[in-house]
């Protein structure tokens, strides 16, 4: 299966995907303001530096909403569906909201959660789903 997936060389997101490799969630964040961004991108939305560092995210978030795919934009994806995905705010930034696929275990096939179990408020935590040689950052729901 050919699925698309992102440029992990990329001049903004290099340092995020090398982190992922290791089991580790970055955050960019600006050096000036220290408002976190999410995807990595070169200005500031708050205040339009150009500075910035990584930091280590907890990976622990709450399921803010989902959506149910019944037709794949792309064709890879055909024999998934239905699949969730799902977008999390982050619990360190509530204003930091990531998308991924909501899992039963790390390894787990992205379509195997029932929807209708997927409740907003949920808590979750990141786990790294090995596609091809990138680490996805994926979520399973946190233990109790």
């Amino acid at each position: 299966m050919s699925l698309l997936l992102p440029d992990l060389e990329s001049e903004d997101g290099a340092e995020f995907w090398a982190g992922t490799s290791r089991g580790e969630l970055l955050i960019q964040t600006c050096v000036n303001c220290d408002t976190p961004r999410f995807p990595p991108r070169p200005m500031c939305p708050q205040c339009q530096s150009l500075d910035f560092s990584w930091r280590q995210a907890s990976g622990k978030g709450t399921i803010w909403s989902f959506v149910v795919v019944h037709a794949p934009v792309l064709s890879a994806y055909q024999d998934l569906v239905p699949y969730s995905v799902i977008v999390v705010e982050l619990d360190e930034s509530p204003n930091l909201r990531m998308v991924g696929n909501l899992l039963t275990r790390g390894d787990g096939p992205i379509n195997e959660i029932d929807p209708n179990t997927i409740v907003i408020g949920e808590s979750v935590e990141v786990v790294f789903k090995k596609v091809e040689d990138v680490a996805l950052p994926c979520w399973v729901r946190s233990k109790k």
